[in-house]
């Protein structure tokens, strides 16, 4: 595989990384799409077996958060209103800010919807804090898996 191509497929890894921390991106998959895209081109018995593996193991990482995440977020109380304050901050924060903006909108539609569910700011940081750190654990782990894949690719590529 020449340069620009390996180049290409690094900047889809990075891009599926930088995903995985921003709510609406698919980063688990484009991370996928990466090492995928490099064993089709690359069609080597290494390649073949990162991809079995990056496939292997970010199944059971998307089954581990799939079922990390509703009991985590059961627990702190989060309702329709709070998701959809959420995902309307996201978006516009997106628009304002491209990436960064998503994340700084999503916490801040958390934050308006506690804030008009409780009252005052000081228990609307603290719930806020609460649901980030709940939905950080899903965050973390969907992370680790995808650093895992890329780190294999990396050393795969070195490698072959």
């Amino acid at each position: 595989m020449e340069a620009r191509q390996l180049v290409l497929v690094g900047m889809v890894m990075l891009l599926g990384l930088c995903g995985v921390l921003v709510p609406g991106v698919p980063g688990t998959w484009l991370v996928w799409s990466g090492v995928a895209w490099w064993s089709l081109h690359e069609r080597t018995t290494l390649a073949w077996w990162v991809l079995v593996g990056a496939t292997a193991l970010l199944l059971v990482d998307q089954t581990v958060v799939w079922l990390l995440g509703p009991r985590r977020l059961r627990g702190v109380g989060i309702t329709p209103r709070m998701a959809l304050f959420a995902g309307a901050g996201a978006l516009v924060g997106f628009v304002l800010l491209p990436v960064v903006g998503a994340v700084l909108g999503f916490v801040g539609g958390v934050y308006g919807s506690e804030r008009l569910r409780l009252g005052g700011h000081g228990e609307a940081m603290v719930s806020t804090r609460t649901v980030m750190r709940a939905a950080g654990t899903s965050i973390l782990v969907e992370l680790l898996g995808c650093l895992l894949v890329a780190g294999v690719w990396v050393g795969a590529v070195i490698r072959g």
